[in-house]
């Protein structure tokens, strides 16, 4: 079972501490305000309140044999962003291989980045991007990024698609995606009718297979030719 140590429970922190454990991980909460630890020590497997910039008191903690360490103190004030960087420094002088940081900006991404942080995680700037993506493309679902710019994505086929070949559809050269896979609809007009798809899934879509409204296409490309697909 993984270890991970969430330092900061303000709305960021808490709310992944408490996801990690419902998943199942060990997790260590820990955060400056009895409040904030008494509120979520019920739900995790150890909730501290200590001073996070004090080495000897994480190590005693445990927090030097966590797999992954994720800091998503507050860095609304000089003292937060002060803080999180000397938690930064900390956790690296004690082994801790996996650090992952909240920021709230680039230019503190930066920082973080440059004195060892695994990654940088900035949620309200990752928050708007998929907000915005999401209403300039509903038509898209789950997006799974594999690039910058890059990701799979779920389609729900639109009606302009029904009865329609692969071969017709000509989704690498209308729109510069491909097509990886093919789930069928419950309702689908195919779904009784063809052999050879379990569950309703075509793995490997040929020229010849038909598209109708209502399957979920998985297509892989650029976000830009992605939110192109028509929504009709």
């Amino acid at each position: 079972m993984k270890r991970f140590a969430v330092i900061g429970l303000g709305r960021f922190g808490k709310k992944l501490a408490i996801a990690l454990a419902m998943s199942g991980a060990d997790v260590i909460a820990i955060d400056k305000d009895r409040e904030e630890v008494d509120s979520i020590r019920d739900q995790v497997s150890l909730a501290v309140r200590l001073d996070s910039t004090d080495e000897e008191a994480m190590k005693a903690q445990g927090v030097d044999k966590v797999d992954v360490a994720i800091i998503g103190i507050g860095q609304g004030t000089g003292k937060g962003f002060e803080s999180a960087v000397l938690t930064v420094v900390n956790l690296k002088q004690m082994g801790v291989k996996n650090i992952y940081t909240r920021a709230e900006d680039l230019t503190a991404g930066e920082v973080f980045s440059k004195i060892g942080a695994t990654e940088v995680i900035y949620p309200e700037i990752e928050s708007a991007q998929r907000w915005a993506y999401k209403l300039i493309a509903p038509q898209i679902g789950e997006k799974i990024d594999f690039a910058p710019g890059y990701s799979l994505a779920r389609v729900k086929s639109p009606p302009s698609f029904d009865g329609k070949t692969v071969m017709d559809m000509q989704l690498r050269q209308k729109y510069n995606v491909n097509l990886v896979a093919i789930k069928r609809s419950e309702d689908s007009k195919a779904k009784k009718s063809e052999k050879g798809d379990k569950g309703g899934i075509i793995n490997v879509p040929m020229p010849n297979t038909v598209i109708y409204e209502g399957d979920i296409l998985m297509v892989a490309g650029s976000d830009v030719n992605l939110a192109k697909l028509p929504q009709d």
